[in-house]
């Protein structure tokens, strides 16, 4: 099961999921063979179930932005750290921010010459050990057709083993490394929410069947549910979603802001009155009782609290 989500760092929302079909070809899904009429979504299902993981990614995020569901960054594991699907992503607009693959078939384009990741790590000159991160590097990532797009890959230990290393990788040359090492931590939510579905909300326990409709109708009833659980769960910890509270939050501030303002006026016609009119610190004090008598008693009230509290 292949699954799209959305998160802000707080909370995490399914979008799209893909039941894809096993490459054995005696349990397959074969929907030429299935008496499907070819104009339903069930058959649309079908096809996409026999794409492979990178273009089923790619489909998905096409189906979200289509949605109208927006986003800075996307993140995903070394499934899909291929360049071909990373550059074909920010012909999307969307900036990568994934893991990489050791793999030596793989090669990016460092200082003139390509390598792979484990001859880059080689090259590169290393940080100490106490530093956020290892190394950082500028390459450039180019696929079949000759398209080139520049990206930041940098070096991290893997707390697992000291003694080796992880590689993130960053399409957005403005982020500093910093940043890249926080915002891939936000991937982290995907796992607690496959986590949630199958320890507490039954994914895969709750039915058994070889239908693969019962089987899509099945994870969306259990995407559902979470849905409705991270909603409540934004509503009870996010204090800007308690209805009004949040403008009356905001009217206290700028009342607040108000009155210390008035404060600083009154401290100013203090310090003028003395330097230039040479009056006496007991007449400026009798003439600043007599103007805040005056006032209306919401502000004079007010006013009491603020000029205490200095």
């Amino acid at each position: 099961m292949l699954t799209l989500g959305w998160t802000d760092g707080n909370s995490f929302v399914p979008v799209a999921f893909n039941l894809l079909s096993s490459a054995d070809s005696k349990v397959r899904i074969n929907p030429a063979r299935q008496s499907i009429d070819k104009r339903t979504v069930g058959f649309k299902r079908r096809e996409n179930a026999l794409t492979t993981s990178p273009e089923s990614a790619l489909s998905m995020l096409k189906q979200a932005m289509s949605a109208g569901i927006k986003a800075k960054y996307v993140l995903f594991d070394s499934w899909f750290s291929f360049p071909a699907t990373i550059i074909k992503i920010c012909k999307m607009n969307l900036n990568v921010i994934a893991m990489l693959k050791d793999t030596p078939k793989i090669h990016y384009t460092f200082n003139g010459e390509k390598k792979s990741l484990c001859e880059i790590y080689r090259t590169v000159r290393k940080r100490r050990r106490r530093a956020k991160y290892l190394a950082s590097v500028t390459v450039e990532l180019h696929d079949k057709e000759g398209n080139l797009v520049p990206a930041r890959i940098v070096f991290v230990r893997d707390r697992r083993n000291r003694s080796k290393w992880l590689a993130l990788i960053s399409t957005d040359m403005n982020l500093p490394e910093t940043e890249i090492i926080r915002i891939y931590g936000k991937r982290w939510d995907i796992e607690v929410f496959f986590k949630m579905c199958k320890s507490y909300l039954k994914l895969a326990k709750e039915f058994q069947g070889r239908s693969y409709d019962m089987m899509v109708a099945h994870a969306t009833i259990v995407f559902s549910r979470y849905i409705m659980l991270a909603f409540e769960n934004r509503n009870n910890t996010d204090f800007r979603t308690i209805g009004a509270l949040f403008y009356y939050c905001c009217d206290e501030l700028e009342d607040i802001k108000f009155f210390e303002a008035l404060q600083l006026i009154i401290e100013a016609l203090k310090f003028t009155l003395q330097k230039k009119l040479f009056l006496s610190k007991e007449t400026i004090d009798e003439f600043l009782s007599y103007f805040v008598s005056s006032l209306p008693d919401y502000i004079k009230a007010k006013l009491l609290v603020v000029s205490c509290e200095s």
